[in-house]
């Protein structure tokens, strides 16, 4: 079954009312089996614009991602997130298709140090688009990425969300970085800017 996330971009207006958010809403996700794959931390916006804090949390299934968020203890924790910040906040399904790297690692990296690309994507030519799945396919796979959020059905409960997100895991922070950067990516790149627009960042894993 595929797993679920929220995704976050946070810009914090009162610190302090923003800690009383994050002490009642940790136990809250750990309740539903949440955990904190990016939490704040350093972050490089690569395409767009980007908030201050960016939060990802993995959840065992779309269904239970939807659940923690509605459920009374969070919701009373977000009273304090919603006074305290301006963000956009989605729910969005996980990827179990194809992955690039499979064969070269058996699945995404889960050590310290891991490292994510969160991105956020309007498509305005579905076929112009298709070039750069194929191309990008080569980047992902030379330094060993792995898809945890590829499309799939979202709910933007807070703030707006483009139609299509991503996120990628790798095992370092200097590793996405290299991939983006890399001749194959930005081969790729060029298709994708002809096809879509949006943000991409890359950020540090908790």
């Amino acid at each position: 079954m595929a797993k679920g996330y929220w995704i976050s971009r946070i810009d914090v207006r009162d610190p302090e009312r923003f800690k009383l958010y994050a002490a009642a809403a940790g136990p809250a996700i750990e309740a539903f089996g949440g955990r904190f794959l990016v939490r704040g931390g350093g972050f490089e916006a690569l395409e767009g614009t980007a908030r201050a804090r960016n939060v990802v949390v993995e959840f065992p299934d779309y269904d239970t991602a939807v659940a923690c968020f509605r459920s009374p203890d969070y919701q009373v924790a977000y009273e304090h997130r919603i006074a305290a910040s301006q963000d956009e906040h989605l729910i969005i399904e996980g990827y179990e298709g194809d992955q690039p790297a499979a064969g070269l690692i058996d699945g995404p990296p889960t050590a310290p140090g891991a490292a994510y690309w969160v991105m956020r994507l309007d498509v305005h030519d579905t076929e112009g688009y298709k070039p750069y799945l194929a191309a990008d396919a080569l980047a992902v796979a030379k330094y060993k990425g792995w898809f945890l959020v590829r499309g799939g059905r979202h709910e933007a409960v807070s703030g707006t969300a483009r139609s299509r997100n991503v996120v990628l895991a790798f095992a370092d922070y200097e590793t996405a970085l290299a991939c983006y950067r890399s001749p194959e990516y930005q081969a790729a790149l060029a298709f994708r800017k002809a096809a879509a627009e949006g943000e991409v960042i890359v950020a540090e894993g908790v």
